[in-house]
């Protein structure tokens, strides 16, 4: 699974448990399993806000975007999300905000 993230600037939160092909977004589970090699399916098929673009199967690798809300001030992590290559199943690690001290510090 390739998880790419689309920063947008908002004030609410996004938890992100993998189980499989099974992503649950803020308690809401998305089951991607029924998406064959090389099929795609439409963003406005998933009832998601968070999932933006399409979910696609290639060479047996699902994709999928999703936003990451930041606030303000927000990290380069943030702004620059690397993709997500291959997560386990479990809580997967979104990038954080800059700590007090970091941004202290500039």
């Amino acid at each position: 699974m390739i998880i790419k993230l689309m920063p947008q600037r908002r004030d609410d939160t996004l938890s992100v448990v993998k189980s499989g092909d099974v992503l649950t977004l803020n308690g809401e589970a998305f089951d991607f399993s029924a998406i064959s090699d090389g099929a795609s399916l439409p963003a406005a098929a998933v009832s998601s806000e968070w999932v933006i673009g399409d979910v696609s199967r290639t060479d047996g690798e699902l994709t999928v975007t999703l936003i990451l809300p930041h606030g303000y001030p927000y990290s380069q992590e943030q702004a620059f999300p690397a993709d997500i290559v291959d997560p386990a199943d479990g809580e997967i690690a979104l990038p954080q905000a800059p700590t007090t001290e970091e941004v202290a510090n500039g």
